[in-house]
């Protein structure tokens, strides 16, 4: 890891905007020291205030210095968490598929074969997202604006993909090459499917198909978890 996700960056300097988004490099050392219990909840008052402004106007709504303003923190101090906006909405989006994680657990799904069970996750991760059509688009241009600087945050949100996709296939060991490789392409085929849904090319009934087809995929690599 390049930095602490979310965390302040240090030695951050700003560069020329971009797209109309507030653009900074950062020389970041390997590694920082662990949050404190004010940096830690400054921070979540930062997300918060960020998927709050996505929420109302989408990824154009979210400007560096209102969302300084919402969360009661300095320009200066949000730029030190989150260099760019992209970094902000790639964290927020480890924010929301944390908790999306979590209320998962709490209710796992309860299809019989490991395919079943996938798909039936990642539908009930959709319609979450689909609750929240603005905020969803804005996390998802900020992945797909994401540069080199950006890797560490996305590669979590990849990790938080997976992990979320092995849960429900309710392995009884370690998953094999093969069955990485399956979740691989799953987890392309979803984000794939939010992107064309987001831009009105593909309906929910169309994802549903999709998503219950790739997933069939684990079936195929070998026994997962619970007998099929």
């Amino acid at each position: 890891m390049l930095c602490h996700p979310g965390g302040p960056v240090p030695h951050a300097r700003r560069t020329d905007k971009c797209h109309g988004m507030g653009r900074m490099t950062a020389e970041v050392k390997p590694s920082s020291p662990p949050l404190t219990e004010r940096q830690e909840a400054r921070r979540r008052r930062i997300l918060h205030a960020s998927a709050q402004l996505a929420s109302r106007g989408g990824f154009d709504a979210v400007q560096m210095r209102e969302v300084a303003e919402a969360a009661g923190v300095a320009l200066g101090t949000l730029y030190r968490y989150f260099p760019s906006k992209v970094h902000l909405l790639v964290a927020t989006m480890q924010d929301q598929l944390q908790h999306m994680h979590t209320t998962l657990r709490k209710r796992p799904p309860a299809g019989e074969s490991a395919a079943e069970r996938v798909a039936e996750t990642l539908m009930r991760a959709f319609r979450a997202l689909q609750r929240e059509p603005q905020l969803a688009d804005a996390m998802v241009r900020a992945l797909t604006f994401a540069d080199r600087s950006v890797s560490p945050e996305v590669d979590t949100v990849s990790r938080q993909t997976t992990a979320i996709i092995l849960d429900a296939m309710d392995l009884t060991g370690p998953p094999t090459p093969e069955q990485l490789s399956a979740v691989r392409v799953i987890e392309h085929t979803w984000h794939s499917a939010l992107i064309t849904w987001l831009s009105g090319r593909a309906s929910i009934a169309q994802v549903k198909i999709d998503i219950e087809t790739v997933c069939r995929l684990i079936d195929l690599t070998g026994p997962a978890g619970r007998p099929a």
